[in-house]
């Protein structure tokens, strides 16, 4: 059986919502999280996640730390990147919350968008629904959100759909990917014994 981890992290998927609070406290504890820390959990290289920062798809850490934020945005691109172009998800982003750096133009805390990302995705993998169904999903799953302006559910709701898509078929590719890699090898030793 396939353990599944923490859509954008090295870490065991143990429950279906609030992903994010696993990581609050250690923010709390530490003041923020050091670059080691972060890639330690997410197995990213640092260079990808400063490479992120100066291209304005995460918001600059204070003092060197990253916070709730800065980690939540991290994990949603990581999440997404096997599947989506990184200046597309960093489009898909802005769309959502405008600047990295601004708070006040967000219609959702970054933190708050990767749990509604995370149950989302989870619901998915766990009832194989059909393309058309994933917006029902979605709209499911973030039936709590207020919206702080007019059309901005709507915004959100495409977003997570566009993430959902995009985490499913990447998950489906490694799945196929898997598949064939195993068909190539049982040729080869067909092959190698006759």
């Amino acid at each position: 059986m396939q353990v599944h981890t923490i859509p954008g992290t090295n870490i065991p998927m143990t429950e279906k919502s609030g992903m994010f609070d696993k990581f609050i406290p250690l923010i709390k504890a530490t003041n923020g999280l050091t670059l080691s820390q972060v890639c330690a959990i997410t197995e990213l290289e640092p260079s990808t996640i400063q490479n992120w920062v100066k291209r304005g798809f995460v918001a600059h850490p204070v003092n060197k730390k990253y916070h709730e934020r800065q980690l939540a945005r991290i994990l949603l691109i990581s999440s997404l990147r096997d599947a989506m172009k990184i200046d597309s998800i960093g489009e898909l982003m802005h769309l959502v919350n405008g600047s990295a750096d601004d708070e006040s133009d967000d219609i959702i805390p970054e933190d708050k968008m990767y749990d509604y990302f995370c149950e989302a995705v989870s619901k998915a993998e766990n009832a194989i629904p059909a393309l058309e169904e994933i917006p029902a999903l979605v709209k499911e799953t973030v039936r709590d959100y207020a919206e702080p302006h007019q059309h901005a559910a709507e915004r959100l709701q495409d977003a997570l759909c566009v993430m959902v898509y995009a985490y499913c078929c990447a998950r489906y590719k490694t799945q196929a990917d898997a598949l064939f890699k195993k068909m190539l090898a049982e040729s080869e030793k067909d092959a190698c014994g006759k």
